[in-house]
């Protein structure tokens, strides 16, 4: 019998801990194809051979198809809309030492945009983002904190020059902003989540995921809400069963864990 996608995402299971049957069946497998090809391998078969002897490939993989397209402040009214109502709200319901998680957070760059939104009114030595990413490569990036230009366009300027350092064309957030910030790796389809959050951020990553991975997903952050918490998402996502689950829906991108 021949060797097929089936086996293949058997085998990636088994190899990396990714759940590939969580994800848009033909949208990755056309990702996979692509990048096999582009290294002249024959089929899923060969291909899964090498990620198990060719570190540089495997890195590859992981990183391809986690999709990390991340940059600071992305969609800036939907953080304009934090600073005037989410954080002063969470504030008052919590107090200044909130737990936040940052999930699936890439290079860095949501966890650090929040420290900064949250410095605007917590003090810096109360701040704590717990920031999490399935894939190890991109944690680096994100501990390393060196930026394009492009990916700050969007940060406000004050805090652009208070909080970030040019370094030949590319820039350096501060050891202010990175200290603020503790990065673990995290699986959101198999691992056990942390429960008591008061904010969680998850943006733009599970578009990828099927419909029955995203309300998992979904549902697993409601139970690691504090009542009262809220759950941020990106501007391509929705949550169809928010009622269900028993989300309150806050604006089109914000869901609150209503208090009992």
């Amino acid at each position: 019998m021949a060797y097929e996608y089936e086996e293949f995402k058997r085998d990636i299971l088994q190899l990396t801990k990714v759940d590939l049957n969580s994800y848009k069946e033909q949208q990755m497998k056309r990702r996979i194809v692509s990048l096999y090809t582009k290294h002249s391998f024959k089929g899923f078969q060969d291909y899964v051979a090498a990620l198990r002897s060719d570190k540089s490939l495997y890195e590859e993989f992981m990183n391809y198809f986690t999709i990390n397209v991340s940059e600071f402040y992305r969609n800036p009214e939907q953080w304009k809309l934090m600073d005037a109502d989410v954080i002063p709200q969470l504030i008052s319901r919590f107090g200044e030492n909130l737990k936040v998680w940052s999930a699936a957070c890439s290079t860095g760059d949501e966890p650090y945009s929040l420290v900064m939104a949250l410095s605007r009114h917590i003090p810096l030595n109360k701040i704590n983002i717990y920031a999490t990413d399935i894939d190890k490569q991109v944690l680096e990036k994100a501990k390393a904190g060196l930026y394009a230009q492009k990916s700050i366009a969007s940060v406000p300027d004050d805090l652009k020059r208070k909080y970030f350092t040019d370094v030949g064309g590319a820039y350096q957030i501060s050891d202010e902003i990175k200290s603020r910030v503790r990065f673990a790796e995290h699986n959101l389809i198999l691992n056990n989540y942390q429960k008591d959050f008061n904010f969680i951020v998850c943006r733009n990553v599970l578009i990828y995921f099927t419909e029955e991975a995203k309300e998992n997903v979904f549902a697993k952050f409601y139970q690691s809400l504090k009542p009262g918490g809220i759950l941020f998402i990106g501007s391509t996502e929705q949550i169809t069963s928010y009622k269900e689950i028993g989300y309150l829906r806050k604006s089109s991108f914000y869901y609150e864990r209503p208090m009992q």
